[in-house]
């Protein structure tokens, strides 16, 4: 009897996160593809807080490989770095929100 069985360590990540500049208030995406689905805990980070979903962030996934978040309505404060992790690979990008002094909160 002859099992395939994909681990966490046989996934890559075919395409990482990518650096993203958007202005305030509006949405940013990022978004990570795995070699093959079935990597057990998925989890973003933005500066090292995770993210959950909620009407602010979604986080969505498309056949267990393509893995999407989408901060909504940012804000300056949401500028930092943002990190995929699925098992024991990770992704990181930058995010920057660029605003005008008087839209800032």
């Amino acid at each position: 009897l002859l099992l395939l069985c994909y681990t966490e360590e046989a996934a890559v990540i075919v395409s990482g996160l990518k650096n993203t500049d958007v202005f305030v208030g509006e949405s940013a995406t990022f978004t990570c593809e795995l070699s093959h689905p079935g990597v057990k805990n998925v989890q973003w980070w933005l500066d090292g807080s995770p993210l959950h979903n909620n009407f602010v962030t979604e986080i969505s996934e498309q056949n267990g490989m393509i893995h999407t978040l989408t901060l909504n309505d940012v804000a300056c404060h949401d500028s930092g770095t943002v990190t995929f992790r699925a098992g024991s690979l990770i992704s990181s990008a930058k995010l920057l929100v660029k605003g005008i002094s008087s839209l800032e909160r």
